[in-house]
């Protein structure tokens, strides 16, 4: 299919303020402030994913008197909200948290009657099902909306704008990604809810990057929590979750199998040897971000900036953080810190690194080992350098994307 706005397999020049498309595809092309946005007015927000984070946000959502719908693609998680009218949500450890049972507009498993009308549309499904709501969504999305995705993993925006465009949408949109949840949630009952906590500050981006303040507004018109973020290069390649979630997970198959996961993930799965595996792959995921010009923050840093833990090695940072204190191993192998934090973090890190000609051999062999543990070509199914639409592109291409929506050709 040919890709709207391409030129050469790389993005066109993607309208700054004041100038006009010349047909390009609409995607990130700035556009004014729909009338949600203004003050005074409430955003209608669509939710996309009906799980434990999803059901929190609109929850929260439909309580502080936002116009909210829930779309999920199987009925299971609908119907029993369907039937009540309502989601109850509870938090008997936040204070300032609304409670009790939130009105939603519509909870549906028709993406159409969810996608609709709506200004801000929160994609809060895991990163394997973005790409497939991206699909689901591209005929549906109209001028002036704008879609996060909730977090973005590793290339969640780039790998979600180059559906579109395969797609060919040519809609006016704004697509971006948060670092990562604001919720620690979980179900308690099909229509019943529980939020353990709500971040402080989570970094958005948009691509391009200069987008990222129009996106930022509109968002903390219900989450004042949102706060820009550098560059969707920058959220992405600061993903920690794929420096702690599938090497600790590799090396502690036996224990996991055997335990049925019934030890301390952090603190007990983490050992001095196990940390300086983490290192060694923390350094190689901060030079691929640094091949591209964005410099990344290291693990203990954000150990530091996260929890206020510090420590002279990894090992001694993250048991300075008493946030990992009973946080427990998961109960198998089937678990999401293989299925998809391997394919969504580690892969387009990995595949990145070969585009740019910097070395990544101990993300490689864990990549290796999670395939052989599940039997599944992850490389195969995870988000390389071509399905983040970057094959081919130099650094200077890649920055201009990233920061400009443009191609040096453009």
């Amino acid at each position: 299919m040919e890709q709207a706005g391409l030129r050469g397999g790389v993005p066109q020049l993607l309208d700054r303020p004041g100038t006009t498309s010349g047909g390009a595809s609409g995607i990130g092309r700035p556009r004014p402030e729909p009338a949600g946005s203004e003050q005074g007015q409430r955003p209608t927000f669509c939710i996309l994913g009906a799980g434990h984070g999803g059901t929190a946000m609109a929850a929260h959502l439909g309580l502080m008197g936002f116009p909210v719908r829930l779309f999920n693609r199987s009925p299971e998680r609908i119907m029993p909200i369907q039937l009540a009218g309502s989601i109850e949500l509870v938090a008997p450890d936040l204070a300032d948290l609304p409670q009790g049972y939130a009105p939603v507009q519509a909870a549906t498993t028709d993406p159409e009657e969810a996608v609709a009308g709506a200004d801000v549309l929160m994609v809060c499904t895991p990163a394997t099902g973005h790409r497939f709501m991206a699909q689901r969504c591209a005929r549906l999305l109209t001028d002036g909306q704008i879609i996060v995705l909730n977090p973005g993993r590793t290339g969640g925006a780039l790998e979600f704008t180059h559906v579109l465009r395969e797609e060919g949408v040519r809609a006016d949109v704004i697509v971006a990604e948060a670092q990562t949840f604001i919720y620690a949630a979980r179900m308690l009952n099909p229509a019943q809810v529980r939020i353990f906590r709500v971040k402080n500050s989570i970094p958005v981006a948009a691509l391009p990057a200069y987008r990222t303040p129009e996106v930022v507004r509109r968002l903390r018109i219900a989450f004042p929590q949102f706060v820009p973020g550098d560059n969707v290069m920058k959220t992405s390649m600061d993903n920690i979750g794929a420096i702690f979630h599938p090497a600790v997970t590799v090396l502690n198959s036996a224990r996991i199998e055997s335990t049925h996961g019934d030890f301390e993930y952090y603190l007990e799965g983490i050992t001095p040897s196990v940390a300086r595996i983490l290192e060694r792959m923390d350094a190689e995921r901060v030079a691929v971000g640094e091949a591209m010009g964005f410099q990344c923050l290291t693990a203990r840093q954000w150990l530091y900036m996260a929890y206020d833990a510090a420590g002279r090695t990894l090992y001694d940072a993250i048991n300075a953080n008493p946030g990992y204190a009973g946080i427990r191993a998961p109960r198998t192998l089937d678990t999401r810190y293989l299925s998809e934090d391997v394919p969504m973090s580690l892969v387009p890190i990995s595949s990145l690194g070969e585009l740019l000609g910097v070395p990544t051999p101990t993300i490689d062999h864990v990549i290796g080992l999670a395939c052989v543990l599940h039997g599944i070509d992850y490389r195969a199914e995870g988000r390389t350098a071509e399905r983040l639409g970057l094959a081919g592109m130099s650094v200077k291409e890649i920055r201009h994307y990233v920061l400009e929506g443009a191609s040096l050709d453009g």
